[in-house]
C-alpha cells in the first residue's frame, strides 16, 4: 500500500506515575479524519517512562491496518528513544551507553513490533503547557491512578 493510500492517524500519549516506582497510568488519543478514541489503563508498580511507553504502545496496537502516523508525546525519553538510541541499544545487544542493560526492553521490543507496519514521524511538545490533547492524556493517565487507588487495576 503507497504512503498516499494509508491513513493518516494522529496519536497523541502521556502517562504518569504516582511515586516512582509506584501506581502508574497511561492516556492516549486517536485521532483520525473521522473518528476520536481515548484509551487508557494502569499498572499498580510501574515508573512514569513505564507508562509514556505503554500510552503509545496501547494505541499504535490499536490501529486494524498500516497507516501514517503522527506521535505526539511530552516524552524526551520515548521520542529520543526511537529517533535516536534504539538502533545503538539492538547493535550493542541491549545495552546503553553506560554498558549497562537497557532499562524497559521488553516494552522498547513492543514498540518495535507495534511500530512496524506504520509510518511514524515522532513529535515532542513540552507537556503541562496547554496542549489540548496533552492535558487530557494527563487527565486520562491520572484519572486511571485515581480509579485504581480506589478499587484495583481496569
Amino acid at each position: 500500500m503507497s504512503a498516499e493510500n494509508k491513513p493518516f492517524i494522529e496519536i497523541f500519549a502521556d502517562g504518569a506515575c504516582s511515586g516512582n516506582p509506584g501506581p502508574g497510568g497511561f492516556g492516549a488519543i486517536l485521532r483520525s479524519e473521522h473518528r476520536v478514541k481515548e484509551l487508557s489503563g494502569c499498572e499498580a508498580m510501574t515508573t512514569n517512562n513505564r507508562m509514556e511507553l505503554m500510552g503509545i504502545i496501547t494505541a499504535l496496537e490499536a490501529l486494524k491496518k498500516p497507516c501514517r502516523v503522527r506521535v505526539t508525546t511530552d516524552s524526551t525519553y520515548v521520542v529520543k528513544g526511537m529517533t535516536e538510541w534504539i538502533q545503538g541499544w539492538i547493535k550493542k545487544n541491549w545495552k546503553n551507553s553506560q554498558k549497562k542493560d537497557v532499562l524497559n526492553r521488553d516494552l522498547w521490543e513492543r514498540l518495535l513490533r507495534a511500530s512496524e507496519t506504520h509510518e511514524i514521524e515522532w513529535a515532542w511538545i513540552k507537556g503541562h503547557n496547554g496542549h489540548t490533547e496533552n492535558e487530557r492524556c494527563d487527565e486520562l493517565a491520572r484519572q486511571c491512578i485515581a480509579d485504581f487507588r480506589n478499587s484495583g487495576p481496569r
